[in-house]
């Protein structure tokens, strides 16, 4: 029965990717809380796992024209080099570690995100109360 699990896991890793908001965000705590794979193996899994599922992703979207060439060397270069050092730190660190820091990463995005949405919120309403005040004059 394990085994659906871990596909349900690669299900779940798929649509979070397949929506270009980085599937690994998910599969890394499922991986790691529900089938307890440690950290090291979880993140390669991702990685393996990352490369055919953004292939696909790419080339549908790139289909449907979506894709933009120039911002995406811009942010793509920097990731690339930033990968390798990142890399090489993290064959240094534990499992441990590995997991603070996934745990950190994930909090301060949860937090910012949350913090966005808010301030989202915010400021539609009062746009709309400010337009629902200029029809009453």
């Amino acid at each position: 029965m394990q085994w659906l699990v871990w596909i349900l896991a690669g299900i779940a890793g798929g649509v979070v990717g397949g929506m270009g908001m980085g599937g690994g965000t998910l599969l890394i705590p499922i991986l790691t809380l529900a089938l307890q794979v440690e950290q090291k193996t979880a993140q390669l899994i991702n990685l393996t796992s990352f490369l055919p599922m953004s292939a696909v992703a790419l080339w549908l979207h790139t289909r449907r024209g979506l894709v933009d060439y120039t911002q995406a060397a811009l942010v793509a270069l920097p990731a690339v080099a930033s990968a390798v050092a990142s890399a090489a730190l993290a064959g240094r660190l534990d499992g441990r570690q590995l997991s603070r820091a996934f745990g950190v990463f994930l909090t301060v995005l949860g937090v910012w995100m949350l913090a966005q949405t808010v301030a989202a919120q915010i400021r539609d309403r009062r746009a709309a109360a400010s337009a629902s005040t200029r029809r009453k004059f």
